[in-house]
């Protein structure tokens, strides 16, 4: 079978951890081990060295706001150019930034075609923009579709998505391909019932978890009033990640009076994830700003019960394997309290199953589906 030559042009990469990165890493992986080739495009990282991987990085400056996130400078050496950007078979561009716009000019130039995968839901991240909030979501959705029409294709993760686009007036061809995740690695996690007393669960206590970056946009204000709400000393919350309201979420976990039932955990290396969504009696996602939501996929697969702010891509990942919750501190307030206190086998069984539809292998073909589809048999070594 043909062997593709394929550039991915990404704004986020290692050593940041979060859904995109996972996203982006797993299809590479995917792909490579399929027999295809996957260059990296990526910004550098201040004092981090590349590990592994073909991974090519550009100039970076700080952005102004406190982020972990960098501007790339669009500057890329002439041997790398003409050595493999001139050479590939396919551009994937996973940002409308100033990745994005590279990916978009090489594929031009060089007559290639251009994917581009919509991970992120721009407006929803207005916060981070010192700029009038309202002017700076227009502007999101503005480039979003602006960018999204100059694809050959368009890929996102969940219908809710697709039609997402559609109304913000993107004509693009629309693709919809779920990321991926190591389900069998997932499916591997354990319930330890030491791990959970290192959490802070007791005997009889029921154990909830959330796993995500420590941002505005992921809602967790949120969780902390649902569990003051729930009025219910046995419930147990730990948090894993870190980000930039670490500080302000453990000071309203005080004030609240849940400050002795959460447990802030940091960020939390991925392959110890397993266990711990395992170990949880329920997992709890209260964003609604997601596409997919990468979390979800992961929880569901190790057999874990999850809940979910009630929104239109929440109920496309969960398939009802899953409780979606009204989007409110009395909403998950309710659902904590309903939490079991043993585990559930056949719900469990069911989640499993529902995660099936999220492996890399799908993840995998069908987007090789998608590139082959474009590619004239010129392009195909």
């Amino acid at each position: 079978m043909e062997s593709l030559r394929v550039g991915f042009f990404t704004e986020i990469y290692r050593p940041v951890v979060n859904g995109v990165v996972a996203s982006v890493e797993g299809l590479a992986d995917g792909l490579r081990a399929r027999g295809h080739s996957v260059y990296c495009f990526a910004p550098r990282m201040p004092g981090y060295d590349e590990a592994d991987g073909p991974v090519f990085r550009m100039p970076s400056l700080p952005l102004p706001t406190k982020t972990p996130y960098r501007l790339t400078l669009p500057v890329v050496s002439r041997r790398n150019r003409n050595g493999i950007i001139k050479r590939l078979s396919v551009v994937h561009v996973h940002s409308p930034f100033v990745t994005g716009w590279m990916g978009l000019r090489y594929s031009r130039r060089y007559g290639m075609p251009l994917v581009y995968t919509y991970h992120t839901q721009l407006e929803a991240y207005a916060h981070y923009i010192p700029f009038e909030p309202n002017a700076t979501r227009f502007a999101a959705t503005q480039l979003t579709r602006a960018f999204a029409n100059m694809a050959d294709a368009v890929i996102v993760p969940t219908r809710a998505m697709a039609q997402r686009l559609v109304e913000v007036g993107v004509r693009a061809r629309v693709e919809i391909v779920p990321s991926g995740i190591d389900v069998p690695r997932f499916g591997a996690g354990r319930r330890d019932e030491a791990l959970r007393a290192r959490l802070g669960s007791r005997p009889g206590d029921r154990l909830v978890l959330s796993v995500g970056r420590l941002a505005k946009e992921k809602n967790l204000e949120l969780l902390l009033h649902a569990l003051a709400g729930a009025r219910d000393p046995s419930l147990r919350l730990a948090i894993a990640g870190d980000g930039p309201m670490r500080s302000e979420l453990e000071e309203l976990a005080l004030s609240v009076g849940v400050g002795v039932q959460t447990t802030f955990l940091g960020a939390i290396p991925r392959e110890e994830l397993p266990d711990l969504y395992a170990s949880a009696d329920a997992f709890v996602m209260p964003s609604t700003t997601e596409t997919q939501g990468l979390v979800l996929a992961e929880a569901l697969a190790t057999g874990a019960r999850v809940i979910a702010s009630d929104s239109a891509q929440s109920r496309d990942v969960l398939g009802g394997a899953g409780i979606v919750a009204e989007a409110s501190a009395a909403g998950f307030a309710r659902a904590l309290r309903e939490i079991p206190q043993r585990p559930d086998p056949a719900a469990s069984s069911s989640a499993r199953r529902a995660a099936k539809r999220f492996s890399l292998e799908a993840q995998t073909d069908r987007t090789l589906a998608i590139y082959r589809s474009l590619l004239k048999p010129a392009q195909i070594a």
